[in-house]
């Protein structure tokens, strides 16, 4: 992770992102193909598993540190004093020791998050923090239905493991006149968004500054994680749920989704859409 003080952490040999598997055609003519590869990931915090996610095992300290920042147990990668990724048989550690000011934002946004993959509220501890409050995002980007457009094609240009796999969500962000400055894949479009919060936050990028671009669906919690991270201006290729809509709105974020080619549909404040 660019500029990370856990990049030494990487050094490890982790199992590869896709591996060359046999398959029969329709014509049962035997081939190879590269297929994504998932495993079990924890997430754990001062000891504690808070989290397993079946994630792409490729940039995870940016998942260590985005899936902390986006769920909201902590507000700076410097609250975590000390990450270390531990292999085992079964699948992978991410063991974070935290800061004692953090400690409290930990216990009052502790769940339990066992899904197939990284699925989002699943086994959620308390009802409430499916509506959990989030950041008032200020209008700091205006984007053209070209620079939409471009957008989406710079995240297809940019999607190396999906290029092999053809089973790899991604998230990026793109600033205006056209440059697509971060990309993250993952089997988990969940996951592909947390590890792009890390990069953004290793490389000191604030949220505000660019469009947060997925190739996903956008349901709520996709929008929550988009607004912890500070973007205001979220663009799908597919549609989002009717939840996801009214959160974009609460919070002041510009939703657009469906978008492809040069067509696309603006869901919430449409104001950060201006003229080519």
């Amino acid at each position: 992770m660019h500029g990370s003080r856990f990049g030494r952490r990487d050094a490890l040999e982790l199992p590869p992102a896709s591996v060359e598997m046999s398959r029969l055609d329709q014509l049962r003519k035997r081939s190879v193909r590269a297929l994504a590869e998932e495993c079990p990931v924890a997430l754990v915090y001062q000891g504690t598993t808070v989290a397993v996610v079946m994630a792409t095992p490729a940039d995870l300290i940016d998942l260590a540190v985005g899936f902390s920042l986006t769920e909201g147990i902590i507000n700076s990668p410097k609250e975590i004093e000390d990450l270390e990724i531990v292999l085992h048989d079964a699948g992978i550690e991410l063991r974070m020791w935290l800061a004692a000011e953090s400690e409290q934002k930990l216990r009052t946004r502790r769940r339990q998050l066992v899904g197939p993959t990284g699925c989002g509220l699943c086994g959620i501890e308390s009802l409430s923090e499916a509506a959990r409050p989030l950041p008032r995002l200020r209008r700091t980007l205006s984007l053209t239905p070209h620079e939409i457009a471009h957008a989406m094609k710079a995240l297809t240009d940019a999607q190396i493991l999906n290029v092999a796999t053809r089973a790899m969500h991604a998230a990026g962000f793109y600033l205006p006149q056209g440059r697509m400055v971060a990309l993250r894949e993952d089997v988990g479009r969940h996951n592909a968004l947390d590890k792009l919060a890390g990069a953004l936050a290793a490389d000191n990028m604030a949220g505000g500054t660019g469009a947060i671009v997925l190739t996903s669906r956008v349901s709520v919690e996709m929008v929550q994680k988009a607004a912890m991270i500070g973007a205001n201006v979220l663009i799908a290729v597919s549609a989002p749920t009717a939840l996801a809509v009214r959160t974009a709105v609460a919070c002041g974020m510009t939703l657009v989704g469906v978008a492809r080619g040069t067509a696309f549909e603006t869901f919430s404040h449409p104001e950060a859409i201006g003229p080519d």
